[in-house]
């Protein structure tokens, strides 16, 4: 596979990652032990070298189950986690305390088996904390040896700025697809400029996106799909439009639309590097492959005309979920 570079970090990673989070957090039961395990070995294998994880999943077991399978290649990938959340749980709130980051980042290198974490995220801003001490405490944690780079995820473009100007950041992960534009506006050329990377999460609109779900879709209740209204029927019914978009383009090129959707986020930007996440081998193939597909600036600049003229329905996040975004 095709390496990147994340921003002006050095940071050389596969140009596509392995998103972790739906191994065991999110999208209802939980993969079994040895078949994740065997999945992110698989990725590797097939030239994956960044992987991505967080306390909050689980909590502790992702890191737990990456620190098992990663242990053997260790020195050959790139392995980011996340703090943020009180006791590693997202219902229970936001918590960067300086001493709460000491202690995560403690915490995740024995669960990771490792000796550094490649990538510290804050999972979302605490508007109670300073972000000019979070930044100081990664940047102790770096001077440390214990993290290698500082990461913000979904942050707005001032909080971008100001962690920057106390701990420069290799990469800024959040939502960003085919459904999910928001970040053209104001962030990427805020990234551009900056010189830091940008790591998608959710690049196929949380399985949208590969054409597989429709109006008709259920969701169990431990799926958090279930209560995003962007998955509503109505919603899935109004955005067909877009999949059927994305179906005829993949069809003329003869390639799948999981595979489109990721190719045009490649094609953005040299530094976006996205995490799709899957639990099943034949997914994970499918959107690795999606590393070779090469759109035009033609093809890109219409695939672009056809994004626009689509309005997509429905919020990402459930109202309850929006104080975590775009702080």
């Amino acid at each position: 596979m095709k390496t990147r570079r994340l921003g002006s970090s050095g940071l050389e990673v596969s140009a596509l990652g392995l998103g972790c989070m739906g191994l065991s957090y999110g999208y209802g039961q939980a993969t079994g032990h040895g078949d994740a395990i065997r999945l992110i070995r698989t990725a590797h294998a097939r030239g994956v070298t960044f992987f991505d994880t967080a306390e909050a999943y689980g909590p502790g077991l992702n890191e737990e189950i990456i620190g098992e399978a990663l242990q053997p290649v260790r020195e050959h990938v790139v392995i980011a986690t996340k703090f943020g959340f009180r006791d590693g749980v997202p219902a229970n709130g936001l918590d960067s305390r300086p001493e709460r980051i000491r202690h995560v980042a403690d915490a995740a290198l024995k669960r990771l088996r490792t000796d550094h974490i490649d990538i510290f995220y804050q999972h979302r801003v605490d508007p109670n904390v300073p972000i000019e001490d979070v930044a100081g405490t990664v940047r102790d944690l770096i001077h440390e040896g214990k993290v290698r780079h500082f990461g913000l995820c979904e942050a707005g473009a001032d909080t971008i700025r100001r962690a920057q100007a106390v701990q420069p950041l290799a990469a800024l992960q959040s939502e960003y697809s085919m459904w999910w534009r928001e970040p053209e506006t104001e962030i990427l050329p805020l990234l551009d400029e900056l010189g830091i990377g940008f790591v998608p999460f959710a690049p196929l609109g949380k399985g949208f996106l590969t054409g597989k779900i429709d109006q008709n879709a259920t969701f169990a209740k431990d799926d958090f799909r279930a209560s995003v209204p962007r998955f509503s029927p109505e919603a899935l019914k109004a955005n067909q439009a877009l999949v059927d978009v994305i179906a005829s383009i993949a069809s003329d090129k003869n390639v799948t639309p999981a595979q489109i959707a990721l190719a045009w986020l490649l094609g953005q930007r040299p530094y976006i590097v996205p995490i799709p996440g899957t639990t099943k081998l034949n997914r994970l193939d499918e959107n690795i492959g999606a590393a070779t597909v090469a759109l035009s600036s033609d093809e890109m600049a219409l695939i672009g005309q056809s994004l626009d003229a689509i309005a997509v329905r429905g919020d990402r996040y459930p109202a309850s979920h929006q104080q975590f975004v775009n702080r």
